[in-house]
C-alpha cells in the first residue's frame, strides 16, 4: 500500500530568542544568544546562575486570566505556540470533522514549576496539606498540554503526550506522522513545551554536573562541538507544528512549508544519561529515517544536530554523523541552534524541527555560535558563528535523551 505523504502547514514558537516564528528565525540567523542571569528566583546558592529564559511573554495574549492562572508555564507556552500554528495554518474547524484532528504533544518533565511552588506551601506550613491547590495535579501532569490544546480548538481525534526526555517532541512528531499515514487522522497538532528554570530544575541538573557554570559570561556558555564546552544551558519554551495528509492539505488550499519524508527511532540500551559509544543508537535512527524517506545519505543537505554542548553528546554525535554519512559528512553543514536557545529539553525536537523547515524555506543555515577552539576529532563543518546561505532541499534533525532514546526526522522541500 502506498504510504501517505505528510506535510507541514503551520508553525508556532515561544522561545528564548523570540515569541513569534519571524522573531525566532531572525534572531537565530543573526546568532543572537538568549542566555542571561536567571531572574525567576534567587540563585545565590546555585552553581549555575543563568539560563535561556523566555522574555516578554504575556499569556493573556493567548488565553484569559482565569485559564492562565490554572495552567503551569509549560502549558502556557504550549497553548500560545499552538494558537500561532493554528492561525498560520488557516484551518477552519467549522469545515472539518473534529474526530479527524488530533494532538500529540509532549513535555519531558511537565509542571515542575507547579511542583516546586506547591511543595513549598506544604513544607513552609509544617506539613499542612490544606494549602495545596486543587489544581496541583492537573497543572503538573505532562499530558495536560495535549488535553488543553484539544479543549482550546475542539479537537476530538487521537490525543496523548509523549515523554522521552530530550527526544520528547521529536517522538510527538514521529507519532503524529504515523497516525496520519495509517489513516487515524487528517490533521495533527504536534510539538512540545518545557518550563523547568526553577529551583528544583536547575538544582537537579547542577547535582548531575550537566549544566555549564560559566556564570561570568552566560552568552558564551553554550558552545556545541567546541573544545571548551562545560555543559548545556537550560532553556524553555514551546513549539508547535501542524501536520496534514497531503491530499487533505491540497484540497483545502493550504500553504505547505515542507514534507516530513522519514522518521527513525532507536534506543541505546546502554546508560541512563551517557550516549552509546560512537553514537551507535542515534546513527541507527538516522539510517532508519533515511531509508524511510527512500533516500541515501548523500541526499541529505544539512544536519540540524542535537549539539548539547556536553562532552559526551558532541563527541558521540559527531562520530555517528561520520558513521552514517562517510565522506559526505564533511560536505554538509552540521549546526546546533542550542548554542543560542540553550536546551529546551522536551521541546528541543520541535523547535529544532521548525528551524529545519525554515532552513529549507529560506535557504539559510543558522550558525553554531561561540565556536572558538576546535576539539580533537570534532572536525565537521559546524557553521561556526555566522549563518551561511545555501540551497537546502533536505534536512536531517536528530535528538537523543536521557534513558537512551534516539530520534531522527528527515524534512524535505515539498514538490508535487
Amino acid at each position: 500500500m502506498e504510504k501517505k505523504r505528510v506535510v507541514i502547514t503551520g508553525l508556532g514558537v515561544v522561545s528564548p530568542v523570540g515569541n513569534t516564528v519571524a522573531d525566532f528565525w531572525d534572531n537565530i540567523v543573526a546568532g543572537k544568544s538568549g542566555a542571561g542571569p536567571i531572574t525567576y528566583f534567587d540563585t545565590e546558592h546555585f552553581d549555575t546562575k543563568f539560563a535561556c529564559q523566555v522574555k516578554n511573554f504575556d499569556p493573556l495574549n493567548y488565553m484569559d486570566r482565569k485559564l492562565s492562572s490554572r495552567v503551569d508555564p509549560f502549558t502556557q507556552f504550549a497553548l500560545a505556540a499552538s494558537q500561532m500554528a493554528f492561525n498560520d495554518s488557516g484551518l477552519d474547524m467549522t469545515k472539518i470533522d473534529p474526530y479527524r484532528v488530533g494532538v500529540v504533544y509532549g513535555s519531558g518533565i511537565g509542571g515542575m514549576w507547579t511542583y516546586d511552588k506547591e511543595q513549598r506551601k506544604l513544607y513552609d506550613k509544617n506539613g499542612n496539606p490544606d494549602r495545596i491547590s486543587p489544581f496541583f495535579i492537573p497543572m503538573l501532569i505532562a499530558d495536560i498540554a495535549a488535553g488543553r490544546i484539544s479543549m482550546m480548538f475542539g479537537l476530538k481525534g487521537p490525543n496523548y503526550a509523549t515523554i522521552s526526555a530530550c527526544t520528547t517532541s521529536a517522538h510527538s512528531i514521529a507519532d503524529s506522522v504515523m497516525l496520519i499515514q495509517r489513516g487515524n487522522a487528517d490533521v495533527m497538532v504536534t510539538g512540545g513545551s518545557e518550563a523547568v528554570i526553577c529551583p528544583m530544575g536547575v538544582g537537579g541538573f547542577n547535582a548531575m554536573k550537566a549544566l555549564s557554570t560559566r556564570n561570568d559570561a552566560p552568552e558564551k556558555a553554550s558552545r556545541p562541538f567546541e573544545k571548551n564546552r562545560d555543559g548545556f544551558v537550560m532553556g524553555e519554551g514551546g513549539a508547535t507544528l501542524i501536520l496534514e495528509e497531503l491530499e487533505f492539505a491540497k484540497a483545502r488550499g493550504a500553504k505547505i512549508y515542507a514534507e516530513i519524508a522519514g522518521i527513525g527511532m532507536t534506543a541505546d540500551a546502554h546508560h541512563i544519561t551517557e550516549p552509546a559509544p560512537e553514537g551507535e543508537g542515534v546513527a541507527e535512527a538516522m539510517r532508519i529515517a533515511i531509508k524511510d524517506a527512500d533516500m541515501t545519505p548523500n541526499d541529505i543537505d544539512c544536519v540540524n544536530a542535537h549539539g548539547t554542548s556536553t562532552y559526551y553528546n558532541d563527541k558521540n554525535e559527531t562520530a555517528a554523523i561520520k558513521n552514517v554519512f562517510g565522506k559526505h559528512a564533511y560536505d554538509i553543514p552540521v549546526h546546533s541552534i542550542k548554542s543560542m536557545l540553550g536546551h529546551l529539553l522536551g521541546a528541543a525536537g520541535a523547535v529544532e524541527s521548525i528551524a529545519s523547515v525554515l532552513t529549507i524555506n529560506k535557504g539559510i543555515v543558522p550558525p553554531t555560535i561561540n565556536y572558538e577552539t576546535p576539539d580533537e576529532g570534532l572536525d565537521l563543518n559546524y557553521v561556526p558563528n555566522k549563518a551561511i546561505k545555501k540551497d537546502i532541499s533536505t534536512v536531517m534533525c536528530d535528538n537523543s535523551g536521557f534513558g537512551g532514546h534516539n530520534t531522527a526526522l528527515v524534512f524535505k522541500k515539498y514538490t508535487e
